[in-house]
């Protein structure tokens, strides 16, 4: 295909009604706001289960500098979207009549179901709640999807690209058959072959993203991208498992989001399956991030480890079908994205301090 511009896909949004399911989180709350700034009517349903400001403020992690912080991270997310004029609804998608209910209010055409427990770690320490957001959610999603066919031209996944588990080679793509390891990564596999089963047997238009090693503005999952720079800010080492060797196809919200939006605005509807990497498409060393760390905050601590055996071997995330199928072009390399990242989390870290009055 050829190169399509950007700003050409707004007339093709134009009419849909995008209704993003869990999506007050990282890639919710910017998908939603690049989908305002495009015009289209965009609501967002969340319990506020894992982005909640009220946890932050009566259980909040031990470093009061860190909860402040991420407090501020969560606020400017809604108050972004308010400003944009996301349409905001409090419900539980595993509950189905909460999400019935928004169905019938907001009148969907498509719908990005984001739900999920964004850490892995996390996901393994309460594997219950982790089949509960991504896997009772996505079954109310493909259920009222289902009903609603007339209406309803394409349901789009958001995985994750650990569902490839141990890279065998350098790079995969989507033809690389699944090995995924742990609750997280298995949930997020059986989550697509629950898609691409109603796609076969019901004719739903389905797409399905893999995006790998997201960092950005707003972001509080806890990735090692965020790890790294808030441990260089509080004095912790960071911390070089195998002299820092080990490798990810680190991904800037941005570009992510460009490709979530590609994907929307060029999927053909009832009956079309697709699966894409949405990825930088370049794997990089946990060193080089740690470089750039060192580059914006110089006084971290670099410390080397053994590597622990259980740690998933990955690499690149071949980006050539998304690049012939929807123009898709990463345009944030690892020394720009990342160190811009750095840079806002350094200010945005010292903002904190001051108007909490914090040593």
């Amino acid at each position: 295909m050829a190169k399509i511009p950007y700003e050409t896909l707004r007339p093709r949004l134009a009419t849909e009604r995008i209704m993003l399911v869990g999506g007050a989180g990282f890639i919710g709350h910017n998908v939603a706001l690049e989908l305002r700034r495009l015009g289209v009517e965009t609501m967002v349903l969340d319990n506020l289960m894992v982005n909640s400001v009220v946890d932050h403020l009566y259980d909040h992690p031990p470093n009061p500098l860190q909860a402040a912080a991420y407090q501020g991270f969560l606020l400017d997310r809604f108050k972004m979207m308010r400003e944009a004029g996301v349409r905001l609804k409090n419900a539980d998608a595993r509950l189905l009549n909460d999400l019935s209910s928004a169905f019938d209010e907001f009148k969907p055409t498509k719908v990005v179901h984001l739900s999920a427990i964004s850490s892995a770690v996390d996901a393994r320490k309460n594997p219950g709640l982790a089949f509960d957001l991504q896997l009772i959610t996505l079954r109310n999603v493909l259920e009222l999807c289902r009903q609603q066919q007339d209406r309803i031209n394409q349901i789009m996944l958001m995985s994750s690209s650990t569902v490839y588990g141990d890279f065998e080679s350098d790079t995969v793509d989507e033809n690389t058959r699944p090995r995924p390891r742990g609750i997280y990564a298995n949930t997020k596999y059986m989550a697509e072959r629950l898609v691409r089963t109603y796609n076969h047997q019901h004719g739903l238009g389905t797409s399905i993203i893999r995006p790998s090693a997201l960092y950005g503005e707003r972001c509080k999952s806890r990735r090692v991208s965020q790890i790294f720079i808030e441990n260089a800010l509080t004095g912790k080492p960071l911390l070089l498992e195998g002299g820092g060797d080990g490798r990810l196809d680190f991904t800037y919200i941005e570009d992510l989001v460009q490709g979530i939006v590609r994907a929307l605005a060029l999927h053909t509807g009832p009956g079309k399956s697709e699966t894409y990497n949405i990825t930088y498409g370049n794997a990089r060393t946990i060193a080089d991030i740690a470089a750039i760390v060192k580059s914006v905050v110089p006084g971290a601590i670099l410390e080397d480890r053994p590597r622990a055996a259980d740690k998933p071997i990955r690499g690149t995330l071949s980006v050539e079908r998304a690049r012939d199928i929807l123009g898709f072009e990463p345009e944030w390399a690892l020394e720009k994205g990342y160190k811009r990242y750095c840079e806002w989390y350094v200010e945005r870290w010292e903002r904190a301090r001051r108007d909490h009055n914090l040593a």
